[in-house]
């Protein structure tokens, strides 16, 4: 496959197809926001494996110039814009740091998010600040940066919301987070619909539990209840951020080239 036809996803002869290069994204850009840690990443470390050059963001320069290295030591450039994904400001920021560094812009994921706030609230008690500041972090963004996306992106590029199994049931205590990814969901089939004639896919990526940094700070989980969840799963394991990374490398590359408005759900069986 060449570059131009990796690019713009043209349709795939199975009879000709090698499954494993269309799994490659040589010569794709992508922007991952929430990049520093955790599942944010991963995704930039898997995309960075797969060929593709980076811009991440994050508020942490040094937990961003960590991964950084990490990219360059795959062979490919990492352009780090720290900044905080609700400001005004850093959505155009990271678009103009995709072009001006490398001309075009081909994927854009979504993953900043959880909440600043440690602990939970109950529903009667939960205030509206809280509500207010989990939309404009968990939902907003992606929303803005579809909006400034579509302007640049070519066909054959896609946009990833990363989403929450809390989008799927109950979100007991956290009912701002699972209303904002309920709503990623929601936008994502929407994106699908309205720049599919653009070509521009548009999916979300719900992750099970995937131990991090904000797990136990923001939802106060011990060791302890990490063990029992994992032993509750029909896979009997936590989920890593290289189990995130793998669908988003799918869905980004021309390998999910025929996939839009979908919701994948990446969590053990839960």
């Amino acid at each position: 496959m060449s570059d131009e036809q990796s690019r713009t996803h043209t349709p795939i002869d199975a009879a000709d197809a090698n499954v494993m290069q269309l799994l490659r994204m040589d010569g794709m850009v992508a922007v991952v926001t929430g990049a520093g840690r955790g599942i944010g990443r991963g995704i930039a470390l898997g995309f960075a494996d797969a060929g593709a050059d980076v811009v991440i963001t994050a508020r942490r320069q040094d937990d961003l110039e960590e991964v950084a290295a990490r990219i360059a030591e795959r062979g490919r450039r990492a352009i780090i814009v720290a900044a905080d994904i609700t400001a005004p400001e850093t959505v155009p920021a990271l678009v103009a740091a995709a072009m001006d560094n490398f001309g075009h812009l081909d994927t854009w994921v979504s993953n900043a998010g959880t909440s600043e706030h440690p602990g939970n609230f109950a529903f009667e008690d939960f205030p509206e600040w809280h509500w207010d500041a989990q939309i404009a972090l968990n939902l907003r963004p992606h929303f803005v940066a579809a909006k400034a996306c579509a302007a640049v992106m070519r066909p054959g590029s896609t946009l990833i919301g990363i989403s929450s199994i809390a989008s799927l049931r109950a979100a007991v205590n956290f009912a701002a987070y699972g209303a904002a990814k309920s709503g990623m969901n929601s936008l994502a089939v929407t994106l699908a619909t309205e720049l599919g004639p653009k070509g521009i896919r548009s999916n979300a990526i719900s992750p099970g539990n995937v131990p991090t940094e904000s797990t136990k700070r923001v939802g106060n989980v011990t060791d302890e209840q990490l063990e029992a969840t994992a032993k509750r799963l029909p896979l009997r394991r936590l989920g890593t951020p290289t189990d995130i990374a793998t669908a988003a490398v799918w869905l980004a590359s021309p390998a999910g080239s025929w996939v839009t408005g979908q919701n994948i759900v990446v969590a053990g069986g839960a």
